[in-house]
């Protein structure tokens, strides 16, 4: 073990990445890819006038318009060509997978394994672009009604202006689904979980600036200042360590002989993370808790009525939202995790290439057991999510912090920066051990 930890370490050091080419060409293509994805986000979309949508999307900033602008790193408040940003994308993969568990069709393509991957990429690909038409046209018919303070947001509006409103988001769209699967290919990372990444950090740098301003101002004390710092880097390290923890199920497979010779024998784990679920039931639920008070921004012109009222008790900070939002998380951690784990899959495959686990018989009582297992880790999966998630929504409605800490967002920084490291670890073991076998070959020669 201790040599195992003395490799990692020296392929942490800076020597070591100094000499991985490969390594350091596929850093260099993710960097470059990700600028150009931000400079997309400034380029805007012709004949709308970029004033009046930031004006909008800061009146309407507690509905989904501003959770989708967070996503998007500010394109959509500026409506640029990436408004849309990879979101109809991440719809369609999550609507492909909730099919792939009631369709038969399409659960038999998951089991013909890189065909049939490849197959629901496909279907993946083309449910995005009809989504993108969708939101897009929504959006394009959504910007001719809308009126700020300088005027109307749409300079000119009519069929040229919708046409060229869902051209180029749904362009955009498909661009960055194509630059992600790119950085997957060729750069370090899953492609779409960096743009998503970057998005959400590039609002960062402004954040901070704003919660100093407000400590040099003295809205905001010092001290409180300095204790919200200490509890940001407890909750990094918190969620750090609840999306690595899992529970290892141990899997014994016998001893067989074949011939003169005994295989198998060895035992090894079957790891189940505790939050399975990963960062999908805080979108769910703050997605389907913010429809009401996007409805509403957008009918602001209108008499107070039913759905005023209702946008105003699912507003952020009250009661009753929070309320819904913690037994939506809980509900959608349940709901997606069956979704994705199947026991009985799980444990037939285990009898069919004969592993077992001690102590359980194979077959049915190897589901019922991984189901009472899974049951456990995603009560406690859905108890962190609800605690990460409550955190700026307390944060904001009672202390006055001037930007959203915690939930998806911070889900996502931290998942996407694990999974990243990871993957650069992996490059660098590979370079190293790459290293050695060339020098042994050379050993080899010279004798």
């Amino acid at each position: 073990m201790a040599s195992a930890a003395e490799q990692l370490a020296a392929n942490l050091n800076l020597g070591v990445l100094s000499k991985a080419t490969e390594l350091k060409q596929r850093i260099w293509f993710t960097l470059g890819a990700l600028i150009v994805y931000r400079i997309g986000t400034y380029i805007p979309v012709p004949g709308v006038d970029s004033a009046v949508m930031a004006e909008l999307i800061r009146s309407a900033g507690g509905g989904i318009l501003g959770m989708f602008d967070m996503f998007s790193g500010g394109a959509l408040g500026r409506m640029t060509v990436f408004a849309l940003n990879i979101m109809p994308y991440i719809s369609a993969s999550i609507i492909i997978q909730l099919m792939t568990a009631a369709v038969p069709t399409l659960e038999a393509l998951k089991k013909e394994g890189e065909a049939g991957r490849k197959k629901l990429n496909q279907y993946t690909r083309y449910l995005t672009v009809l989504i993108a038409m969708f939101q897009a046209y929504g959006i394009a018919v959504g910007l001719e009604s809308m009126r700020g303070t300088f005027g109307p947001a749409v300079i000119d509006p009519g069929f040229f202006f919708r046409f060229s409103c869902v051209v180029t988001l749904v362009g955009g769209t498909m661009f960055l689904m194509w630059l992600g699967e790119q950085i997957t290919a060729r750069g370090v990372g899953n492609g779409i979980s960096l743009i998503i990444f970057a998005g959400i950090v590039a609002n960062l740098p402004h954040a901070l600036a704003s919660t100093l301003e407000l400590g040099r101002t003295g809205a905001l004390s010092p001290v409180f200042i300095v204790g919200f710092l200490v509890v940001a880097v407890a909750v990094i390290m918190f969620v750090v360590f609840m999306e690595r923890a899992q529970r290892r199920i141990i899997v014994q497979y016998p001893k067989r002989q074949v011939g003169n010779r005994m295989f198998g024998g060895d035992s090894t784990h079957l790891p189940l993370k505790i939050n399975t679920a990963g960062v999908i039931p805080p979108i769910f639920a703050s997605s389907i808790l913010l429809i009401p008070a996007t409805i509403a921004g957008f009918s602001q012109g209108g008499e107070p009525g039913l759905l005023q009222d209702v946008a105003n008790a699912l507003a952020h900070g009250q009661p009753l939202y929070m309320a819904l939002y913690v037994a939506m998380i809980i509900f959608f951690s349940f709901f997606y995790t069956a979704v994705v784990f199947n026991p009985q899959e799980t444990a037939d495959n285990l009898k069919k290439y004969g592993g077992f686990i001690p102590g359980i018989r194979p077959g049915a009582n190897t589901a019922d057991y991984f189901d009472h297992v899974l049951t456990r880790l995603t009560a406690v999966g859905a108890l962190y999510l609800c605690l990460v998630c409550m955190l700026p929504e307390i944060l904001i409605s009672r202390y006055g912090v001037p930007f959203y800490f915690g939930g998806t967002s911070l889900l996502i920084i931290v998942s996407v920066t694990m999974d990243t490291v990871t993957q650069v670890q992996s490059h660098l073991l590979a370079h190293q051990y790459e290293g050695l076998i060339r020098k042994s070959k050379l050993r080899g020669a010279r004798r």
